[in-house]
């Protein structure tokens, strides 16, 4: 016979495996590799896919009256971005360097430097755009002069409409899209 009054009661947790430490370190590396996939991985999926989304074109803008630019003359000008939302606030006002050549010939340059987009001055005693954060500087056709910029000064399409300089506008040119 048997005596049940020496032998330990079992525990009713004895059949439920244990958690450790070592599961729970290795649930804590799992949840974290995948938030850094996803973290690397947004990105990646983004860009694949932004060739499928619609591009604004570009639109007619107005820069004024020829008779602000006079002949021979460099001047910053701005015009409002068409595609601004409420929140953009003076960010949505987009300067830009006219060129008034001769007669009805301009041309119109984005105020962003090539290299890495700061925005470039126009000094007139030298005839040269010159770039504040790397020393690049510009001709005043726009040509590439010297410093670190790949290539000239972005040009905007303009053509002078009834007396009127417009041009075509409403994205920023980039390295990646220089065409405005």
């Amino acid at each position: 016979m048997s005596d049940s009054s020496n032998q330990p009661e079992k525990c009713a947790c004895e059949g439920a495996p244990k958690a450790n430490r070592r599961d729970f370190l290795l649930k804590v590396g799992f949840g974290l590799n995948a938030l850094a996939g996803a973290m690397i991985g947004i990105p990646i999926i983004g860009y694949a896919l932004s060739s499928f989304v619609q591009k604004y074109p570009l639109k007619k803008i107005s820069l004024g009256p020829v008779s602000k630019f006079p002949e021979g003359t460099t001047r910053l000008a701005s015009y409002h971005n068409p595609y601004s939302r409420k929140w953009d606030g003076d960010t949505a006002e987009i300067p830009c360097w006219v060129r008034h050549i001769e007669a009805e010939k301009f041309q119109v340059f984005a105020i962003n430097c090539t290299h890495l987009g700061c925005p470039v001055r126009w000094f007139e005693e030298s005839k040269l755009f010159m770039c504040p954060c790397h020393g690049g500087v510009y001709y005043q056709d726009g040509a590439h002069a010297s410093g670190p910029p790949p290539r000239r000064l972005y040009d905007y399409e303009c053509w002078v409409e009834d007396g009127e300089l417009f041009l075509k506008g409403g994205i920023l040119p980039t390295l990646a899209d220089p065409k405005v």
